[in-house]
């Protein structure tokens, strides 16, 4: 395996099939026939598939950021409302959500196509879309909105500006790349990976005016999300950096789930797919960039299955180079070709299976959160008698609630779970002194109760004047603590709300966490007291406390974090883990 090309000049040297120049308008108006009544049989089957399967619950919580667009949110950076917020101008129900991903998975494909060069391309049509169709996940966004699917596209298009780029550099060809980068950066912040490797691949970019050009726009059209992560406390990198729970290390679980997702995600032609990838040397910087970010991702989230467990999707961005180095090296070996079309027909042939399946359940072989929604939903809204819903713990079922029944939910967080766009935004006003259906997993004394189709057993209780105070912020000088345990220590209590808060309406705990941050204990602290005589949090204010935190039954716990439970709610999520020394 050769990633260095033979002449590392920066000029771009063509390999034997490059020898056109690379023009974008020209490669998109010349289109093919036959490509686009492929094309168009794809986009029509997305359209179907789009508009008769049910959302999944990430789409509905990404539908429940569009309500409310913003530069940023807890999660994700914005690209995914604004696809969604764009096709609801155009349809409403799932179409509403889903349209823009339609449009941009067809664009992708002509993306794609046009970053290839060989001059015998036309004659494999077929063979190019049986190749992207049949890879799982790039299939499964051709109709989903999720976050990924926007990065696929962009980082489409980012490599096709740049191979532009790579053989003309120049003003205007730097301002648009600038643009994408930032486009790519608005998608997921994994496009940071596509961004790395690409770099890496060319080191002598940093040396380029017209490439500092570029980053400099990027930088610029990116300013109003960093405005937005500083005003929030910068909470998603907080989030998925330094908050998000784990588990111990298990091979099975991380490391061989990711080498297994490396199968998954192409289906039955991922043994050419790597063959490929493999035996394709670096003839070229663009090839060169395509193999850096393939390579690029798969070591670099191999190494971090040793950590954590890598979720499918987090690694589809390398079908992107593979469709174009798989394709070209398909060109050139009769033997890969023959067999990337025989595996990649049985592959869709199978696809297409599971694709009826998701509208129709009884066809699937296993539950999938396609199914049942509607059902559960009705269920959940006749108990509610047109009041709203206040889902424990769950960002999945209060957006797919007010999705599919039209009436107000949110997800109230507790210490069992984790923060979400319901921990930062103003839903929780919404329901403040309102009789509310209150539904938890959890059993009640007096319940309601219905079941999914799946099998799982919720339980309901009426409120009848809700009251809510999750945005109390509970705050320690120290991020580490050392043996804390019957020590004094200081506390600040934020109060953001328009009113006072009566002390003898809430209560304090301290969750312990072990070196994973997953909890394991909870326990009253009794011993708080203001520094002051005062009997209320007073509104939009800081009160000072003392407490002794109590010790908790587990042992050796590595973090804690404060909660405070109001009006006999579970403890909320109020501080921020402080570690223990």
């Amino acid at each position: 395996m050769n990633l260095h090309p033979p002449n590392e000049s920066w000029h771009f040297k063509q390999c034997p099939d490059n020898n056109r120049d690379i023009d974008i308008n020209l490669m998109l108006q010349k289109l093919p026939k036959s490509f686009l009544y492929l094309l168009g049989i794809v986009f029509f089957v997305n359209l179907l598939q789009a508009h008769f399967t049910e959302l999944i619950f990430d789409e509905a919580y990404y539908w429940y950021y569009a309500k409310d667009l913003a530069w940023g949110y807890f999660d994700h950076p914005p690209m995914v409302a604004l696809l969604i917020k764009i096709s609801s101008f155009f349809f409403d129900g799932e179409l509403g959500v889903r349209f823009m991903s339609c449009i941009i998975s067809a664009g992708t494909y002509m993306v794609l196509w046009a970053m290839i060069d060989a001059e015998k391309n036309k004659e494999y049509v077929v063979h190019f879309f049986i190749l992207t169709f049949s890879m799982t996940l790039l299939n499964a966004y051709g109709f989903l909105t999720l976050p990924d699917t926007p990065l696929l596209f962009f980082t489409a298009l980012f490599l096709l500006i740049y191979k532009k780029f790579i053989k003309t550099p120049s003003f205007v060809t730097a301002l648009l790349l600038g643009v994408v980068m930032a486009a790519l950066m608005y998608s997921k912040y994994h496009a940071v990976l596509v961004i790395l490797f690409v770099l890496l691949s060319n080191l002598k970019l940093l040396i380029n005016k017209y490439a500092w050009l570029a980053a400099i726009m990027a930088l610029l059209c990116y300013t109003p999300h960093f405005l937005w992560l500083y005003e929030h406390d910068f909470v998603s990198f907080r989030y998925h950096l330094y908050e998000r729970p784990n588990a111990a290390y298990d091979f099975s679980k991380y490391t061989l789930s990711f080498l297994l997702n490396l199968v998954a995600i192409f289906g039955l032609t991922f043994p050419w797919i790597y063959k490929s990838l493999f035996k394709t040397m670096a003839f070229d910087l663009f090839t060169k960039a395509l193999l850096y970010l393939a390579y690029g991702v798969l070591i670099f989230f191999f190494i971090s299955s040793f950590n954590r467990r890598v979720q499918a999707q987090w690694i589809i961005v390398i079908s992107i180079p593979l469709v174009v180095l798989v394709f070209n090296y398909m060109l050139k070996e009769e033997s890969t070709r023959k067999w990337v079309f025989r595996t990649g027909i049985a592959t869709i042939a199978v696809l297409f299976f599971l694709r009826i399946g998701l509208i129709y359940e009884h066809l699937f072989p296993i539950y999938y959160e396609t199914h049942g929604n509607k059902h559960w939903v009705a269920k959940v809204e006749a108990l509610a008698e047109n009041n709203p819903v206040v889902f424990e713990n769950s960002y999945r079922f209060a957006p797919m609630y007010e999705f599919y029944s039209g009436k107000p939910a949110i997800s109230l967080n507790n210490v069992h779970y984790r923060k979400n766009q319901y921990s930062i935004d103003s839903s929780e006003f919404t329901v403040q002194h309102k009789k509310v259906l209150y539904v938890s997993q959890n059993i009640f004394e007096r319940k309601l109760s219905y079941s999914r189709t799946n099998g799982e057993i919720f339980y309901a209780k009426f409120i009848e004047n809700f009251e809510s105070y999750r945005k109390l912020t509970c705050i320690l000088e120290k991020e580490e603590v050392e043996n804390p345990y019957g020590k004094t220590l200081n506390l600040k209590i934020f109060n953001p709300y328009d009113s006072d808060i009566a002390l003898e309406r809430i209560k304090f705990g301290a969750a312990f966490l072990n070196a994973h941050k997953e909890l394991r204990d909870i326990q009253r602290i009794a011993e708080i007291r203001p520094e002051s005589n005062i009997l209320a949090l007073k509104s939009n204010d800081t009160t000072l406390f003392t407490f002794k935190l109590p010790k908790p039954e587990m042992e050796d716990p590595k973090y804690f974090r404060l909660g405070i439970s109001e009006n006999g709610l579970p403890y909320g999520l109020n501080g921020a883990n402080i570690k223990i020394e």
